[in-house]
């Protein structure tokens, strides 16, 4: 019984991984669709996402397959009550890249985007996702702590670029691409946030203690 429960963890921790994956893939695309204006990667955001929403069916499934089959008990427990508040956010995550890039479609070219740090944003949201998924994969509390420590990092990103495009919108350049480069700086910041809440989970798979 335990060699199948083992089985189904392992499993368990793939199916997790391959959603980090494409959480990471959705978001990239999106920020590409943005700064290189390319309509195919937007399509790939939208498809992905669709992928991200698969994948939270099936581990759904499976986590509910090991609570009702093996009735686990303390940290396995918590490890699968974990999993599936991870996979919840992870969705969300998937959502906020599809919206990225369907604002996308509203911007094309233009001088504001390389203006601002959307880049390095984007680039620290990947990590915090890829880094929470790690951490519960390896058990690794310092790791998901470091996720949670990141998420001032986005949010004084996000600060910074709202701070220049009231500027920019102050000094009448671009209005319109400003409101949406904003909506896309505080989706980025929302993805920074689903990844602190995965992390917590995965500490609380750990430790048993989850913070409010």
């Amino acid at each position: 019984m335990r060699d199948r429960f083992n089985e189904q963890l392992e499993q368990l921790n793939v199916e997790l991984i391959k959603m980090g994956a494409l959480c990471e893939e959705a978001i990239s695309a999106a920020a590409k669709a943005l700064l290189e204006n390319d309509a195919k990667l937007r399509e790939t955001a939208y498809a992905v996402e669709r992928e991200i929403d698969q994948s939270e069916r099936d581990i759904e499934n499976l986590c509910m397959k090991m609570l009702l089959q093996q009735q686990p008990v303390a940290r396995d427990l918590r490890a699968i009550s974990a999993a599936l508040k991870m996979i919840s956010d992870m969705e969300r995550i998937g959502d906020q890249a599809a919206d990225i890039a369907e604002i996308t479609k509203d911007i094309g070219e233009n001088s504001v985007t390389g203006r601002i740090p959307l880049a390095e944003m984007a680039r620290g949201a990947i990590g915090m996702v890829t880094d929470s998924v790690e951490s519960f994969v390896r058990k690794d509390l310092e790791l998901a702590k470091q996720v949670i420590s990141k998420d001032d990092e986005i949010d004084a990103l996000f600060d910074e670029i709202k701070r220049e495009l009231i500027e920019l919108i102050g000094k009448g350049d671009s209005g319109e691409v400003c409101i949406d480069l904003m909506m896309i700086a505080k989706y980025f910041e929302r993805i920074g946030d689903h990844a602190v809440n995965v992390a917590e989970w995965v500490e609380f798979s750990m430790t048993g203690q989850h913070k409010q």
